[in-house]
């Protein structure tokens, strides 16, 4: 088969660091493959694909050596510029990437650069168009669109020019469940009907593993380990819910889409004895509890224009909850937090207890100081970036104790606690997306807010950082723990987060509230919404491994009920080996792929 990119020896060093992020790597992806990279926050993942159109080193700095080559070409020779015709390229954050105001003319911008046609440009716009589903959007304002919408935008304009490589960071971070399988979608038909090669680097790998060819492993040594996903997945510290359950349940790989997973799981007689998901004729709600919330919407409604994005809005938090705000793309979610953060004007109430429950004293915060609107509410953004303006992060921690008034540290503190680690003297600009995310995340928990809303948390965090988020948000519902029992509302398209994080779901869609009830209902009462585990052992309501885990071990201690033999029922810690296992025959990293023929 035609190799359309090679790495021969590649190291890279960036500017200031103390040593290479990529160390000696040899690397290659076939013409026509789908090529998942994936790794932990930091292991270089952004850099790994910034070689590939040689942004890296020609636009970051810093020393590449060894060899990369794209569609034969060599990237040392090569500039950005000159390979824009044969790799196309879709970054972390689309807005820094968008040259015009309007959707259609992004989409057109990038033909124009290249001499094509007027009516062979309008043809591709309107195939691009319907491909991504977004033609009722090619009038509007790039800035008036969500963060999902902004990235089905920026794939849009890089797939209408028609590049014969496409290389992906984290094309899903912003999309809903249902958006994400229609891009993906549309980007495994490219590939598999066109010959498309893609590159994709992601974080939430349930999504997309199922479509991969080949799995580039990064563990943050600079080495990098690639092979059958399956194998790669077995071994690495990237674990998707499917990793843990085969970890679980003691399979010597990883099923890499539910229904080879639902088939083992049958194959093997497991029956688990658990409460089944909820009958469509159940009703599907939360308990309103007026006197115990902590806020209460009465009527909020926000409109831009003739656009009402949050319609008449009625619902309370109680304090020590942590609640789920789901819906698709355009839903009306981030319009509703800004408006009860208090930056988008708005009408109806908006209203945060004082103190405890029973206390009727209220504040807006609309109408109080900035300072006393931090203590009532506090809004991590979709764009962390836009939080950040100071030159350094120890700079950014300090102003965040003064304006929380709080010990010094204490946001130094929360970081180390999500996982992070930066140095005092790092610019935050230079941060990777989940390294700023988790700053931000920081600086707006250090004052404790009465209500903490979290608007797409999750967003270039890998499985282990989301597990401490996790355990943060915990912490700051629990009456005893840091947030002193805070409300917390978590905008998000990531359904494997909320079922292990949430204890109440709420589904918005066209400004208004459709669904409101425990996560456990709505998630397990909906395709789209509803977890890998619920799928895989569906009529069970079963969320997450863990919860796997524990029905397998309550069913061996009932009688009568059968249970999975016992090299399939053992738990094990989801740990990866020491080291990665030799496989015969010469791989790349260590692993040999299975003949490419086997998985056309």
């Amino acid at each position: 088969m035609t190799c359309a990119i090679r790495l021969d020896d590649v190291s890279v060093t960036l500017p200031d660091a103390a040593g290479p992020v990529l160390d000696h790597l040899d690397l290659t992806v076939e013409e026509g493959d789908l090529a998942l990279v994936v790794g932990r926050t930091g292991t270089g993942k952004s850099t790994l694909l910034g070689t590939l159109n040689g942004l890296v080193p020609h636009f970051t700095g810093g020393r590449l050596t060894g060899t990369v080559t794209v569609a034969g070409r060599d990237t040392r020779d090569n500039r950005p510029r000159d390979l824009a015709d044969v790799i196309g390229v879709v970054g972390q954050n689309p807005l820094a990437g968008f040259v015009t105001d309007t959707v259609e003319d992004e989409i057109a911008y990038g033909m124009e650069q290249f001499g094509i046609s007027p009516s062979i440009m309008r043809k591709r716009v309107e195939e691009t168009l319907d491909l991504l589903d977004i033609a009722d959007l090619r009038s509007r304002a790039l800035l008036d669109l969500s963060g999902g919408q902004q990235q089905r935008v920026a794939i849009a304009s890089v797939l209408a020019a028609q590049p014969r490589i496409l290389v992906l960071d984290e094309p899903t971070s912003a999309l809903d469940p249902n958006a994400a399988q229609d891009v993906l979608a549309s980007i495994t038909t490219l590939v598999q009907d066109v010959g498309l090669t893609v590159v994709l680097a992601e974080h939430r790998l349930e999504r997309v593993m199922h479509a991969a060819d080949t799995v580039i492993w990064l563990p943050g040594d600079g080495s990098a380990v690639q092979g059958e996903p399956s194998q790669v997945l077995r071994v690495s510290d990237v674990t998707p819910p499917l990793a843990d359950l085969a970890r679980v349940m003691g399979w010597p790989d990883v099923p890499t889409s539910v229904r080879q997973a639902r088939r083992r799981v049958q194959d093997a007689g497991i029956r688990l004895s658990t409460r089944t998901a909820a009958e469509p004729t159940e009703a599907i709600s939360w308990p309103d509890d007026p006197d115990a919330d902590v806020l209460r919407l009465t009527d909020l409604t926000v409109s831009y224009g003739g656009l009402r994005a949050v319609d008449s809005v009625t619902l309370g938090l109680q304090p020590g909850t942590v609640t789920a705000l789901m819906g698709r793309n355009g839903a009306g979610k981030s319009s509703l937090m800004w408006a009860v953060q208090g930056a988008t004007r708005s009408s109806g109430e908006v209203r945060v207890r004082e103190s405890g429950p029973g206390d009727e004293s209220w504040a807006d915060p609309r109408t109080v100081s900035a300072s006393r609107a931090r203590e009532l509410v506090c809004l991590v953004p979709q764009s962390a970036a836009d939080l950040l303006y100071l030159p350094s992060v120890g700079a950014e921690c300090g102003q965040a104790d003064r304006e929380s008034r709080v010990p010094d540290g204490t946001t130094v503190a929360i970081l180390s606690r999500l996982g992070v680690e930066l140095p005092a003297d790092r610019d935050p600009h230079d941060l990777s997306e989940g390294q700023r995310l988790a700053l931000v995340l920081a600086i707006q928990l250090a004052a404790s807010p009465r209500v903490i809303l979290l608007d797409e948390p999750t967003r270039g965090l890998d499985y282990a950082m989301k597990a401490k988020l996790s355990g943060i948000v915990a912490a700051l519902a629990d009456p005893d723990g840091a947030g002193s029992g805070a409300a917390v509302l978590i905008s998000t398209h990531d359904v494997e987060f909320a079922a292990a994080c949430t204890q109440r779901t709420i589904v918005m869609a066209a400004g208004q509230v459709v669904a409101d009830g425990t996560t456990r209902t709505v998630c397990t009462s909906s395709p789209a919404f509803s977890p890998q585990m619920a799928k895989v052992f569906h009529p069970a309501d079963l969320l997450t491994p863990a919860e796997v885990a524990e029905a397998l071990a309550d069913s061996r201690q009932r009688p009568g009920v059968p249970t999975a033999p016992a090299a399939l029922t053992a738990p094990t810690a989801p740990t990866a080996p020491a080291t990665v296992p030799a496989v015969p025959d010469e791989g790349i990293g260590g692993w040999s792929a299975a003949p490419r023929g086997s998985r056309r």
